[in-house]
């Protein structure tokens, strides 16, 4: 049975993954070999519920997402998210497809820049991976569930992101967004989820509808930007967007000048973590 052989498949990878491998403290008594169901969940935005029917045998047909998901979760080789793909009875996402693969090579840099605010969007400015200090400084999306880890989606339909900007550099960014989708959907014409989002967008935001329209083409650049955060205030900060060769995929990184009052509102929310502050 597919199921049953998925759910066995989750949880020999689990096993072999250590909390420490992943970013997650380790210590304590364990009756886990690896990650506990709660951590596979966690690091894959899904319910522990579900990982244990998944596990069990009890939950079919997981879709692309969660199998997606899970592979990252579990910082899978391309050879055994291919293989993951195919015991959920999935097609692995072909080269038409936004790629949504991490390497090991890329979870590795991520993990060494602990000090650092990092995320990994794919082409489409979907968010697959968040360190915690960037989700101490941008906001917590863990809960975040369909097109709300999308960017482009965030930013005209949904809560915006707390980056300041001016009525000016509101405009210039939302063009400059809408083009870079553009560019990304002229590379995956046939990527169906791509095409669903832009559906999606233009349905649910006009100024979006405006923009698509226009046809312009361009790459969103990385920028110096005012982060207005809830407890610490305002941070000036770089934001670097770097690419992945041969996996299209967007490192996004902020960088505090040394030795600023902005380099210790960062260290700051290092210790706060996504908590808020009690008075």
């Amino acid at each position: 049975m597919v199921n049953t052989e998925f759910g066995r498949t989750v949880r020999r990878w689990r096993d072999r993954v250590t909390p420490e491998a992943v970013g997650l403290p380790g210590g304590g008594t364990r009756r886990a070999a690896g990650l506990r169901r709660e951590e596979l969940a966690l690091l894959a935005g899904i319910s522990v519920d579900y990982v244990t029917r998944l596990e069990q045998g009890r939950a079919a047909h997981p879709s692309e997402q969660v199998v997606e998901a899970l592979g990252r979760a579990l910082r899978l080789s391309g050879a055994e998210r291919e293989h993951l793909f195919q015991v959920a009875g999935l097609v692995p996402p072909g080269r038409g497809t936004v790629p949504a693969h991490i390497t090991p090579g890329v979870h590795r840099l991520v993990d060494r820049l602990s000090g650092t605010p990092v995320a990994v969007y794919d082409a489409a400015w979907t968010l697959l991976l968040a360190n915690p200090l960037y989700a101490a400084l941008l906001g917590d999306p863990s809960g975040w569930r369909g097109n709300e880890r999308n960017g482009v989606w965030r930013n005209f339909v949904g809560p915006g992101s707390r980056v300041r900007h001016t009525p000016r550099e509101r405009r210039a960014f939302e063009a400059t967004l809408v083009a870079d989708l553009r560019a990304t959907a002229s590379r995956y014409p046939t990527d169906r989820r791509l095409g669903q989002l832009i559906e999606d967008l233009c349905a649910n935001s006009v100024r979006f509808a405006e923009l698509w329209e226009s046809g312009a083409v361009a790459r969103h650049d990385a920028s110096r930007k005012i982060i207005d955060h809830p407890q610490v205030g305002a941070v000036t900060l770089d934001c670097d967007v770097l690419s992945v060769a041969g996996g299209d995929l967007r490192i996004m990184v902020y960088t505090a000048e040394p030795g600023t009052e902005d380099a210790e509102r960062v260290a700051l929310l290092g210790v706060l973590g996504t908590q808020a502050l009690v008075e």
